[in-house]
């Protein structure tokens, strides 16, 4: 047998002997001993599984927080938006209160209650409000297709000479204020921000549909006005709040809830009652 041959078969046997002093070895030890490896793993795999658990629990946890931080802060958002707007309005308001004055011309404010939209317009003609005017202009130039035909209607109800109706132009918002608006003569409530009603001293009923108007005249004038915004279509009163205009001073209130426009006492004139002040 050569050398290489006689080193193989020690390799060989040593590798036998080994194996036998293993099982031999293995056939002696206690039971808990043999099954430890398995029993150790098992272990390994209840950390694990528990450990998994709680990281779903912390992230449902995560979840539901970030979930009412969105709840609340979506509710907190629409209330500023609402009072940003009210805001708005009032300014708008003492600044046409005070260019009709200045400009020596009539002024009016118009409410696009479909769109949401609003905006200035003066007039060179002398207007005098007529609270019996069934377009809802008050007498002045009707302008939308529901003004036209209830101008129509009027005209055929009422017969004779009827007096002319002034007409009235678009102010550009630069030219009474900071415009945050894409260049025209419009301006836009806030989105999820509309006009739940417009109800100014010549309206019967107050309006939530269609076009409503707030007259100005020199000499520091204005009309009775409650302009109602809301969040969104809520009715609730909790989701909305009121512009509420005082005539003989031009003053603005801004009140939560909506706000009617109070009926007239029979037999006072407008200057013998008390005109209303206060603040939001």
């Amino acid at each position: 047998m050569s050398a290489a041959a006689r080193v193989r078969a020690g390799l060989t046997r040593s590798a036998a002997e080994r194996v036998a002093v293993d099982a031999e070895r293995r056939e002696h030890e206690p039971e808990h001993t043999r099954g430890g490896a398995s029993l150790s793993l098992s272990k390994k795999r209840a950390r694990s599984a528990g450990l998994t658990l709680v990281e779903m629990l912390v992230v449902l946890l995560i979840v539901g927080l970030l979930f009412a931080g969105v709840v609340m802060g979506s509710g907190q958002l629409a209330g500023a938006k609402l009072r940003k707007s009210a805001t708005t309005l009032t300014g708008l308001i003492r600044v046409s209160y005070v260019r009709a004055t200045v400009q020596a011309r009539s002024e009016r404010i118009v409410f696009d209650l479909d769109h949401s939209t609003f905006w200035l317009e003066e007039s060179d003609q002398p207007m005098l409000v007529n609270s019996h005017d069934t377009t809802g202009t008050g007498g002045a130039e009707v302008v939308t297709a529901a003004e036209k035909a209830a101008l129509e209607e009027s005209k055929r109800l009422v017969a004779g000479p009827q007096a002319p109706r002034p007409s009235f132009r678009a102010v550009k918002p630069g030219l009474y204020a900071a415009s945050d608006n894409q260049g025209g003569t419009e301006r836009s409530l806030p989105h999820g921000i509309k006009f739940r009603s417009v109800q100014t001293s010549h309206d019967e009923e107050p309006r939530t549909s269609g076009r409503a108007y707030l007259y100005f005249w020199p000499g520091g004038m204005t009309e009775r006005a409650s302009i109602v915004l809301r969040e969104g279509d809520s009715m609730a009163d909790t989701n909305a709040l009121t512009v509420v205009v005082s005539p003989l001073t031009g003053n603005v209130v801004i009140k939560a809830g909506a706000v009617s426009l109070p009926k007239l006492e029979d037999g006072k004139d407008q200057s013998e009652r008390e005109d209303q002040g206060g603040g939001f």
